[in-house]
Order: structure tokens, then C-alpha cells, then sequence
């Protein structure tokens, strides 16, 4: 059996999967990742709290690059990453990544640009890619994330029947689409 080769961590993030520019979306999106991440919830996030965060979504990190990465967006005297420093550390990412695909693109409409955003939001929990979120892809995510939620297949299809306005136990991307507008109100 073969080892599978480390990559940079920065490597394997696809500009497609991470990127989400609407601003409400994305600031809900970073505090809760932080919350996740921030696993004895004092308001820090440690290397090591990234680290394993990392690990159960599967990204291989090496832990000397995450802390040459992570050492200069914390504070002396703090234990780790506070919620603002987390932000910062996450616009910076952004710009590394994403800094020249601006000016390679045409530039959209807000509309078009949150269409796309919400596309892009969609796919992570349509993991099998049919286009329909079932209740088992949204327990898959929300375990992935730590959520307890994903424990109770119950509550899931509860989550799911909540939105799944044609009743056929699945959430497709109009359903999807609709519920995330009126979250960002």
C-alpha cells in the first residue's frame, strides 16, 4: 500500500470550494468555522485546534506550516488565533489564493456573483453531485463540522423536510437557494 504524498496545504484548496464573496455569508461562515475550531471554547483557536480541525475534513497539514503560517496573526501574550485575528488570517488566505482571478474575470453582477457563491455552497453537501441534497449527505457534512445535530438522523430529515418545499425528501438548489436568501436578511 502506498503512502499518499503530503501536498502544501494551500495546493489542495481549489479556488472553487473556498471562496465565497458575499460578505453576510461569509461573515456567518468564519464565525462559525471559528466557533468549530475553538474546541475548549476560549475564545482562541490554537495551532493545534486548526490542525486537528484540518484533519477531520481531511486536509494533511503539516503542523511546522500551519504554525510559520499562523505564528504572525497572533498576538504576543495570547494562546492563540482570537476571532478577529482568525478573519484577518482568512483575508489574507483570500487574497493569496484568490488576489489574481479578479483580474483575469470579467467582473459579474452581485446577483450573478451570488448565484454563483450559492452554487458553490450547494455542491459541498450535494457530495454525490445529482444535484439534490439528502438527508444522508447533510449528516455526512454537518459530522464533518462537528455539528451533534449530525448524531440524530431525525433531526437531519427534520432540517431537510423544513425546506424541501415539493416534499420529495431531498433539497435541490431552489429550495437551497431560497432558504440561504432568507437567511441572509
Amino acid at each position: 500500500m502506498e503512502t499518499p504524498t503530503k501536498r502544501p496545504l494551500l495546493k489542495t484548496i481549489s479556488s472553487n470550494s473556498f471562496r465565497l464573496r458575499s460578505p453576510s455569508l461569509n461573515s456567518v461562515r468564519l464565525r462559525r468555522i471559528f466557533d468549530l475550531y475553538d474546541t475548549n471554547h476560549d475564545s482562541f483557536i490554537t495551532i493545534d485546534e486548526i490542525s486537528r480541525a484540518l484533519t477531520l475534513l481531511g486536509l494533511d497539514a503539516d503542523k511546522s506550516d500551519l504554525d510559520s503560517m499562523i505564528k504572525s496573526y497572533i498576538h504576543p501574550g495570547n494562546a492563540g488565533l482570537t476571532y478577529n485575528d482568525f478573519v484577518s488570517l482568512h483575508s489574507s488566505i483570500n487574497d493569496l489564493l484568490f488576489g489574481l482571478e479578479d483580474v483575469q474575470k470579467p467582473v459579474a453582477t452581485k446577483e450573478e456573483q451570488e448565484e454563483s457563491d450559492l452554487k458553490e455552497a450547494f455542491k459541498v453537501f450535494d457530495e454525490n453531485g445529482d444535484g439534490f441534497i439528502s438527508a444522508k449527505e447533510l449528516q455526512m457534512v454537518l459530522g464533518k463540522l462537528g455539528f451533534t445535530e449530525a448524531t440524530e438522523m431525525e433531526r437531519v430529515k427534520m432540517m431537510i423536510s423544513s425546506v424541501d418545499l415539493n416534499h420529495d425528501g431531498k433539497v435541490d438548489f431552489s429550495e437551497f437557494r431560497d432558504m440561504m436568501r432568507v437567511l441572509d436578511q
